[in-house]
């Protein structure tokens, strides 16, 4: 990786971002050096610009940024660092620079969710309940989709609300299990959704409909 360090007279700034999360935790520098260590370690090195010398966050408090990956930007000279971190991030205590909390988007599941079924499609281990969804074929996915799908308006009418999360998780599942057995992505749906909140959705599609 190519990295312009003489820029900024040696260092780079890098920002740390939660890999799991997406959440920027914190932006530090680094020299040389610090990268090199930072690269070797696994656990994220900063050059520090008021004691001049190199520091690894969490050598003190026990909070490491354990490196999951490292991006270069268009420029060559400022550093993505995507981390699993150990602990808050902040020296305050808080899980991040800026005092925010670092919690998970639920909804990025769903992409993690259709990950791991990808590649239990891949590789078809033996004993998994998604396995054998793919071993049956689509027509009996399908038919999983329509039956959790009725199981979902039923609890929605005369059942609980704790049931009907139930259920439309399991609908859900089985909706990401279909869309990867055509070889779609759950993001594709998304994209769908996206498009039809523009206000001149309707309209565009009408007038894409009479071109046919």
């Amino acid at each position: 990786m190519k990295i312009d360090f003489d820029k900024l007279g040696g260092l780079v700034p890098a920002i740390i971002q939660d890999a799991r999360t997406k959440n920027v935790l914190m932006l530090g520098f680094m020299n040389q050096e610090a990268y090199e260590k930072t690269v070797e370690t696994g656990k994220v090195t900063f050059w520090s610009r008021t004691r001049n010398t190199l520091w690894t966050k969490g050598e003190t408090s026990g909070n490491y940024l354990n490196v999951v990956s490292i991006q270069n930007d268009c420029d060559d000279d400022t550093l993505l660092i995507k981390v699993n971190p150990i602990g808050p991030t902040c020296h305050t205590g808080t899980d991040t620079c800026w005092g925010e909390v670092n919690e998970n988007n639920p909804l990025l599941f769903l992409s993690e969710l259709q990950d791991f079924i990808e590649k239990r499609k891949e590789e078809m281990p033996e004993g998994s309940y998604t396995t054998s969804l793919f071993r049956k074929g689509i027509n009996k996915i399908a038919q999983k989709v329509g039956e959790e799908a009725l199981e979902t308006v039923i609890e929605a009418t005369n059942g609980t609300n704790e049931q009907l999360v139930y259920e439309a998780s399991d609908m859900f599942y089985h909706l990401i299990v279909m869309l990867t057995s055509k070889g779609l992505r759950i993001e594709d749906v998304a994209n769908e959704l996206r498009k039809r909140h523009d206000p001149e959705w309707d309209k565009k599609r009408r007038e894409a409909k009479s071109k046919e």
